[in-house]
């Protein structure tokens, strides 16, 4: 049974710094939280862009303001502003700046543990979820390339909410699919159960597939045998299914999520047969020939 911690960010011995600021931050199990200090001048653009190696931000940041006021411009060129008392949840794609002589500082949930790291050479213990529509290119022969769009959109829209819930950092879509990673094997399973019920309306299934290995953050972008062993997991999940490796089983023992075993697979690429494990969830899958709805 776990006890209650308290940690200090007084106390804390995790501090990184980059140009005119810094980030102070504490963990408790699959939990970052960092104490984002930015001083008058601070330019995202300036100041990080030449450590994270992308033009914009790529980080998804939640959080409160504590002191100070940000300024945000979205990629897509929408301004928006933030001060002390706002909790914020800013999507990935933006420039920011310190507004004003005074200091900004906030506490963050989700972008601290890897904020302002290089853009190379960062490996890392994550755990790496991949989804997939089934039967994708039959819907979009059967609806035709509008009413497909529609469902996408609102797929994508779904998944990414669920993202949010769960803390994960979205990597990139694939057409009909998406591949995240999260600090934690629990809630990459969590969000990944998680999808498939909230998508099924639509008259869509998910496959989903969860590995936990290191991985190499590259700026927007993660790469490494983790991150194909996820996508080799989830291109053997049936309708509705979410699969795990027993890596991820095995770090998950203890806590209140159930396994079953779905027998031995060769996976693609990978050496021998490997175990993998399925996610009950409770929910049915979409009937087979179920025709989406928009």
């Amino acid at each position: 049974m776990r006890r209650p911690q308290a940690r200090n960010f007084r106390t804390t011995q995790d501090i990184r710094r980059f140009p005119h600021g810094r980030i102070e931050t504490v963990s408790h199990a699959e939990t970052s939280i960092g104490h984002f200090v930015i001083e008058p001048g601070w330019r995202w653009s300036r100041d990080v862009a030449p450590i994270a190696g992308t033009r914009t931000c790529q980080m998804h940041h939640t959080g409160v303001v504590l002191k100070g006021r940000l300024h945000l411009q979205t990629d897509d060129g929408e301004a928006f502003e933030f001060g002390v008392g706002d909790v914020y949840d800013i999507p990935p794609g933006h420039d920011a700046w310190v507004v004003g002589d005074e200091a900004f500082e906030a506490i963050e949930f989700a972008s601290a543990r890897i904020f302002a790291m290089p853009a190379d050479g960062d490996r890392v213990l994550a755990a790496v979820l991949v989804t997939d529509i089934v039967d994708s290119t039959a819907h979009l022969k059967r609806l035709g390339d509008a009413a497909w769009r529609e469902i996408l959109l609102e797929h994508n829209h779904l998944v990414r909410a669920a993202l949010n819930r769960f803390r994960g950092r979205e990597i990139q879509t694939t057409g009909d699919g998406f591949l995240a990673m999260f600090d934690g094997p629990a809630r990459a399973v969590r969000c990944a159960r998680a999808i498939g019920p909230a998508v099924a309306h639509l008259g869509i299934a998910i496959r989903a597939g969860v590995h936990t290995g290191e991985v190499e953050v590259l700026a927007d972008n993660v790469r490494g045998l983790a991150v194909h062993e996820a996508a080799r997991v989830a291109a053997v999940a049936k309708a509705g299914e979410v699969l795990v490796s027993t890596t991820t089983k095995s770090l998950l023992a203890g806590c209140d999520l159930t396994f079953e075993s779905a027998g031995q697979f060769e996976l693609k690429g990978l050496d021998g047969p490997r175990e993998l494990f399925r996610v009950p969830s409770g929910q049915q899958a979409a009937p087979a020939g179920a025709t989406p709805q928009i």
